[in-house]
């Protein structure tokens, strides 16, 4: 379980996250929602470590992650970020096997146990065939799937995702959610499409200005009054006639 509590931050004088609490309960997929400039990737950051709060805490199984090692922290948890370079010609493979780091005594010391992780995370993607392709041969929505694999082969207990599914057609959006749900692997997952998060998402939390706005089951939580508030925009919210799961149909501007 992943619990957040009273965490904010500011840079300069401007608050980015004020005083945020949530629960991710262990095994879980919990969207986090909210217009750009909400906070979300401030928040993943926090809680990856890679932003120091102002104040507040965050919980990974009862432990504080601001006392951990940072080598066992990475073990614990993989962060897929919304972009990621390289100026290294790298196969997908050996990006890949970077997520293996934290597990290794050192650079080289690569195990069997190392490449099969890979090669099961490859083929979780559909990317098995990409093993020897280079990062500079791959399209947008490749990267963002050897990315996930990366992740993958890191074998966190928590899985942090900042738009996931950008660059991806539908196809791989589609897959590539139901991937993790299937996992198993407690996960948060920063989404702007609000659909993908009804059909995937357990729970959501919602921010705005910085503020969590709203919090619980995502079938309860979507509501045409919440898309309106928090969003701007007007919408009906119905049930989809196979899995019962909300399904947003928005109305177009008025002006």
């Amino acid at each position: 379980m992943l619990q957040v509590t009273d965490v904010s931050h500011t840079v300069q004088t401007a608050t980015i996250i004020d005083r945020v609490s949530c629960t991710v309960p262990t095994g879980t997929l919990v969207g986090l929602l909210g217009p750009n400039g909400s906070g979300k990737t401030t928040l993943l950051r926090i809680v990856a470590g890679l932003t120091t709060p102002d104040h507040g805490h965050r919980l990974l199984g009862g432990e504080d992650l601001a006392t951990l090692p940072r080598r066992t922290v990475a073990r614990r948890m993989a962060l897929l970020a919304q972009h990621a370079e390289t100026d290294l010609d790298l196969t997908v493979h050996d990006v890949v096997l970077l997520g293996r780091t934290p597990h290794r005594r050192s650079r080289w010391s690569e195990s069997t146990a190392d490449h099969d992780a890979v090669t099961d995370a490859l083929a979780r993607v559909d990317l098995t065939d990409f093993a020897h392709r280079t990062w500079r041969t791959l399209s947008g929505g490749e990267r963002q799937r050897v990315q996930l694999a990366r992740a993958l082969a890191q074998e966190p207990e928590l899985l942090l995702l900042d738009e996931p599914t950008n660059h991806l057609d539908i196809n791989h959006q589609l897959q590539l959610l139901h991937l993790v749900r299937r996992s198993g692997i407690t996960t948060v997952a920063a989404l702007h499409d609000l659909n993908l998060a009804a059909m995937f998402c357990d729970t959501l939390v919602v921010l705005h200005h910085g503020r969590v706005a709203a919090t619980g089951p995502t079938t309860d939580l979507l509501t045409p009054d919440l898309l309106h508030d928090v969003f701007g925009v007007r919408a009906d919210i119905t049930p989809h006639p196979g899995t019962g799961r909300p399904v947003i149909t928005y109305h177009p501007p008025t002006s």
